[in-house]
């Protein structure tokens, strides 16, 4: 498997440079990548011709036009049709090259608003979604169906994962565009940093959101790389699988979390007026925990690694924050 061509669509994003170091970490060296300026996605042609070209035998699919709740419901045209085509691109180009493997990367998202918690694989399409991500949603929702038709079809090795909410080593930190966790990350410190007495944060604070480090995600996708493979989870009839910690807290906790590893020492407020989103988004991870994989990271080790990064990432000029 180590020798096989490994296509890692958004290997310069959070998520797909964290698959690269763990792939490269275990010896893959036949990995091929490609930036949005020498390949973009969206455009039919150009992904089949380089997939004709290349014939990779492994894809995984992480790249994606993603955002916090403000970025997702201001470009919900662009979150949909962005994805839309990144994702039907990559997958079908992947079956006419006859790929052995693929693994799409999803979101919790696509799961209904007010779906029972923990959130299992079969409340999938049971319920009306979150209306501030629901573009984003369906575009994830298509993926999930394309793969799992063109294995009922054509026999593809394709499946899907549905990570929990990820944060990192190289996540974006625009509070234009970013999710909550490295947003409250850019917030404290800004306040710290400025001396501010006070900071103001969306929302009630009570919405229960869970979290996973971004390197434990990587862990996964290699796991499931060498040991899953789509007629694993077909013959039980499940779509896909949730990857996550099953753990949660309020936004109230991680806000207090963040600011404590940060420094910053002054008021936390609440603006209620600004959209909560779901009020709760947390996975049932028990089948991919019974066939080997659980995180490793918790939460506040992680944010500790990640607020190291963001720090050193300003001091070297190498992050672009916008306030």
């Amino acid at each position: 498997m180590v020798n096989k061509k490994i296509y890692i669509a958004g290997h310069d994003g959070m998520v797909g440079s964290a698959i690269r170091r763990q792939l490269e970490r275990k010896g893959y060296k036949n990995l091929l990548l490609k930036s949005y300026k020498e390949l973009d996605l969206r455009k039919q042609e150009d992904v089949e011709k380089f997939f004709l070209k290349e014939k990779p035998k492994v894809v995984i699919v992480a790249a994606a036009k993603v955002g916090g709740i403000l970025a997702n419901n201001a470009y919900r045209a662009e979150f949909l049709y962005d994805n839309l085509m990144i994702q039907t691109n990559v997958i079908h180009s992947s079956y006419k090259v006859n790929a052995e493997k693929l693994i799409f990367l999803g979101s919790s998202c696509i799961y209904p608003k007010l779906a029972p918690q923990p959130l299992k694989e079969e409340y999938l399409l049971s319920g009306y979604l979150e209306y501030t991500n629901e573009p984003y949603a369906i575009a994830k929702i298509a993926g999930i169906k394309m793969c799992e038709n063109y294995y009922k079809q054509y026999g593809c090795n394709f499946y899907s994962v549905m990570p929990t909410n990820l944060y990192g080593i190289n996540d974006n930190f625009d509070l234009k565009t970013s999710h909550v966790l490295p947003a409250l990350i850019n917030k404290f410190h800004e306040a710290k940093s400025k001396r501010k007495s006070k900071v103001t944060l969306w929302g009630t604070g009570k919405p229960l959101r869970e979290f996973l480090y971004v390197d434990d995600l990587a862990e996964a996708i290699l796991f499931l790389i060498e040991k899953v493979d789509a007629k694993d989870l077909y013959k039980k009839e499940i779509t896909h699988l949730n990857i996550g910690t099953g753990k949660d807290l309020t936004i109230l906790e991680l806000a207090s979390l963040i600011s404590d590893v940060v420094g910053f020492k002054g008021e936390i407020e609440y603006d209620a007026s600004k959209p909560d989103g779901t009020p709760r988004k947390l996975l049932d991870v028990s089948r991919i925990n019974k066939l080997g994989w659980k995180y490793k990271t918790e939460l506040r080790e992680g944010i500790e690694l990640t607020y190291k990064w963001y720090v050193n990432s300003i001091k070297n000029y190498k992050l672009k924050i916008i306030k």
